[in-house]
């Protein structure tokens, strides 16, 4: 017997096997695992005929996400998704994906995404303005929904800009709609999806064909982004993957942590309040900026403490493409990785009391002395999320708005109901009552 298999063998998991990321039980078979093994075990897939690897270790994390990311591929659920959003960033690998986040990752530089300012601003407004509406009257706020009509709205805005309402006049509606209106992610919502590629298509064309206009969007950037080894544009295909991956990707986390975040504050009122009077303390009735926002502390502390325990994307997983060693153990090429924001979030080793929401713990101090890599709501390394500066941008304007505003208070305070698939998110809407603060 090989000394790399005796290793092997000493790998702790349970004896019984279950295929991780096949169901919604992964998350409490996870709980479960987690607790008897610890945070590197492994699962025998009966459906993959191999063992996943269950690796929340931070130095471990590390090796996986950034000092050997190259030998790592977008594993388990990675086809599924593909049916969705082609050969996007989301989903693409080696050097075509080199390419293809090399040439978006300009637009995505904080100063690019702060001239998204005084948009943000416009249509948070309008939601509060709704939303006093419904204080006035009484009527409880689908948080869950606005949220989700809210970041829609805001994506599709950062996209594609001054043709949205082209879009809206050529087809009568919203078509990107299906993404807020239908929560499955089934055949049905990839074949509904894929059906878009003829509007991106037919943008393009159109862009194309007037390049002397001038449009301030995502969609524009992508369109003049060039390859610096070769000086070429994307192509149509990969230009209607990437726009679908931004409408996709770019909406459903954000929603989803928007309502954790009213979720935690409806649940810590005094912590809600303290919220309040700080976003009173910040300038009203114009943009905030990118760079006023990131220097509001509470806010970003309250940010950060949601995405700690809510994280959206709940689960990463990857594939080894040749050997390697992780916490001392050999894994085999072809192994599929599972790393868990939410489990590595919760580790009392790097987190005190940390099943209690307290944004407190995100100081100077606390942050410099924590593990880097005991903190991964946006991933790390080389495909850490490339929406990240957007999505901190748009919650903290949100949060700015709303809270100096109203008091909410959730209908319902039963523990609440979780699924745990693509996204960790309240299976139930959220339903909170809201009153309008003092002018």
């Amino acid at each position: 017997m090989s000394s790399s298999f005796a290793m092997a063998k000493d790998v702790p998991g349970p004896q019984e096997h279950f295929d991780l990321g096949g169901s919604e039980e992964s998350l409490e078979r996870l709980k479960q695992y987690t607790r008897d093994y610890g945070d590197f075990f492994r699962v025998y897939s009966p459906h993959r005929a191999s063992y996943t690897y269950v690796v929340n270790q931070p130095d471990a994390i590390k090796r996986v996400l950034l000092t050997n990311h190259r030998n790592y591929v977008k594993g388990v659920g990675t086809d599924q998704i593909s049916i969705l959003l082609g050969r996007g960033i989301m989903t693409s690998s080696g050097e075509y994906w080199h390419r293809q986040r090399r040439m978006l990752q300009p637009a995505f530089h904080h100063r690019i995404v702060g001239q998204f300012g005084e948009m943000l601003h416009s249509v948070t407004e309008a939601y509060a303005r709704r939303w006093a509406e419904q204080a006035r009257t009484g009527e409880p706020v689908n948080i869950t929904q606005a949220a989700s009509e809210l970041t829609l709205d805001i994506n599709l805005r950062t996209i594609f800009g001054t043709d949205l309402p082209l879009i809206h006049e050529r087809f009568g509606a919203n078509p990107f709609a299906i993404v807020h209106t239908e929560s499955n992610r089934d055949l049905k919502f990839a074949y509904r999806l894929r059906s878009l590629a003829g509007i991106v298509r037919e943008l393009i064309a159109r862009r194309r064909a007037n390049p002397q206009e001038q449009h301030f969007d995502f969609f524009g950037m992508a369109l003049a982004a060039q390859d610096k080894e070769t000086g070429e544009v994307m192509n149509e295909k990969q230009l209607i993957d990437e726009v679908l991956t931004l409408v996709v990707a770019g909406h459903e986390t954000t929603a989803s942590a928007l309502t954790w975040t009213w979720y935690q504050l409806g649940r810590h009122p005094h912590i809600q309040e303290a919220l309040a009077a700080s976003a009173r303390a910040l300038p009203d009735g114009r943009a905030l900026s990118f760079d006023e926002l990131e220097a509001w502390t509470l806010g970003q502390q309250v940010m950060k403490e949601t995405l700690r325990l809510c994280p959206p994307g709940w689960v990463m997983s990857r594939r080894a493409l040749q050997a390697d060693v992780l916490n001392g153990f050999p894994i085999a090429a072809d192994t599929d990785v599972f790393i868990s924001p939410y489990f590595v979030h919760r580790h009392p080793e790097h987190w005190t009391d940390p099943e209690t929401f307290d944004p407190g713990r995100f100081n100077e101090a606390a942050d410099a002395a924590r593990n880097r890599f005991a903190y991964i709501p946006f991933g790390v390394g080389p495909r850490h999320c490339i929406g990240e500066g957007l999505a901190k941008y748009e919650m903290t304007t949100h949060l700015a708005h709303m809270a100096r505003r109203f008091r909410m208070t959730p209908v319902n305070t039963e523990p609440p109901h979780i699924e745990a698939r693509i996204n960790y998110r309240l299976r139930s809407d959220l339903m909170m009552t809201l009153e309008a603060r003092p002018a």
